[in-house]
Parts: structure tokens; sequence; C-alpha cells
């Protein structure tokens, strides 16, 4: 499809829309989601839960280097996809009933879709939120180089998109005001990726906190560690890079992409561009704190 011929409505080729959420096609049906309804949460079952680009593999990587030695010191090879799946998108078709526990988890469902007993304040769910100018900048790049997302090189026209909630899995501040305007209803720890970035040995402390974990100073200086961006970048259990065929178009970019506020001239300029339409709505601008 031309430039030209792209409209607000997104390709169905790439998303499908299920209870006013948009989804993935060749990763999830109407019926498992439907399914999860009813999904069985245990008491030490961790939810990541994020709007896209806003530091969920990032998150990922903070749980899965606190929870396993074998992460932490090179023991075991296994990928990140697989020690904190998806919830909704079952990509290796893990069997999730009989996971040993603690189960780590991830997802970007908004609060209504998730099962019924995270509702009602079993499990833990850790949710990131990050300012919404960047997270749609980051968008933006990361789609036009995926190969599971349609292909929109003007930023004004996915811009309009983002602001209609026409992108996976809806409108930004709709899914960060319902998890934060019900968080009577979750065992919740709210955070930022601002934060993060400011402080990541405090946020890894508070995590630890919050799950009941408790790490020695050396265990914990080994989870800053391999938390930094630069060391997921160059980690391939961190980074998705082993899913690069079927996830990136190959030469063309990562999944990690700069990990941080606007740096170039053209992310400075997508930013601006997008400020000006996000203000009256963004909590972040309003002052509001998660």
């Amino acid at each position: 499809m031309s430039e030209t011929e792209l409209t607000m409505e997104p390709s169905e080729e790439f998303l499908f829309q299920h209870k006013g959420i948009y989804f993935h096609p060749n990763f999830a049906t109407p019926e498992y989601i439907d399914s999860l309804e009813d999904f069985e949460i245990r008491d030490s079952d961790v939810f990541v839960v994020t709007y896209p680009k806003s530091g969920t593999v990032w998150t990922q990587n903070i749980l899965s280097l606190i929870y396993h030695e074998g992460h932490r010191d090179g023991t075991e090879n296994m990928e990140i996809i697989d020690r904190v799946p998806w919830l909704e998108y079952n990509i290796h078709n893990i069997d999730n009933v009989h996971r040993p526990s603690p189960r780590l988890f991830t997802t970007h469902l908004p609060y209504y879709l998730v099962p019924r007993d995270l509702r009602n304040r079993r499990g833990k769910v850790i949710y990131v939120a990050r300012n919404p100018k960047d997270v749609v900048v980051s968008y933006f790049h990361f789609s036009n180089f995926s190969v599971k997302f349609e292909t929109i090189p003007d930023f004004n026209i996915f811009l309009e998109r983002f602001l209609a909630g026409k992108v996976l899995p809806g409108f930004w501040l709709d899914h960060v005001r319902g998890w934060y305007t019900h968080s009577d209803d979750f065992n919740i720890l709210f955070l930022t990726y601002e934060e993060m970035k400011k402080d990541l040995r405090g946020t890894v402390l508070k995590i630890c906190k919050f799950l009941g974990k408790q790490l020695n100073e050396k265990e914990l200086d080994t989870v800053v560690e391999n938390a930094t961006f630069d060391k997921m970048k160059t980690d391939p259990r961190a980074n998705y890079e082993s899913m690069l065929d079927d996830l990136l178009e190959r030469g063309k970019g990562h999944f990690l992409r700069k990990g941080c506020t606007a740096r170039s001239i053209e992310d400075f300029n997508l930013r601006d561009t997008a400020k000006g339409l996000l203000e009256n709505s963004n909590p972040y601008v309003e002052g509001e704190e998660l």
C-alpha cells in the first residue's frame, strides 16, 4: 500500500479488534483471549504489564535476573521470551498451566481482560508506564522495521492512529489510566520508565521489596549490571534477536533500539510533533504521578 493510500483504519493483515482492543492475528484468536478470563492464577505469579515500547523487555530481564540464578551467572541459556512469556501471545506453545512456580508473565492487556483471579488480588502485577511522546516515537520506528506490523512511513499518519487508539493494543491513555484507576483490584506496583533510567539500582530494590525477594549485595550488583541497556543489547537471551526473522526485517533495525528518551535530531522533531497533541491527555505533562 502506498503512503497516499494509508488510512486511519489498520490493515486486517496485521491487527484484529476484540472487546475494544487490537491484537495480532498471527499470535492470538478471540477464543483464546476469552479463555484467559478463567486462567487460574497462583499467589506466586508475577505479571509485567506495559503498553508497547514502555520498557517491557527491560522489565522482563530484571524479573528474570532477580528470580533465576542461572540467568545471573550465565549457566542457563534460556531466552527471555521463555522465562517471562506472553500471556495473550503464546508464541512458543508453552504449557503455562503446568509451569512450576513462581511463574512470570508478560502482557499488554488492559486491566479488564486479564484473568479474573488477577483482578481479585491474586498474584502480583508490575506496571511500567513511559512518557507517551517517547512511546510514540519508539513505536513508529519499531513498526517500520518489524515484519509483523503495518509499515507507515509518515509519522503524522502514525501519530493520528496512535491518538485514535488504532494501534496494538489501543489508546495509550486508556491503558495507563485504566490500570491506574483500578489499582485497588490488583496487588500492583507502579513504575515509570523514567525512574528506571534515573535510578536502576533503586528500582531493582523497589521491585525486590514488592516481591519479597532478598538478594545479597553481590547478587544485586549482578542484576543491575546485567539489566543495563548496553548489556542487554549484547545478550542474545535478553534482546529477542533470536527471533529476528520472525519479528524484524534483517539489517533494518534491532528490537532494542536506543533505550532512552529522544537523542537524535530526528527523534526530537518527531517528539515535538507529538507534544502538542498529547499534552491535554498526558498525566506526565499534567504532573500526575503513578
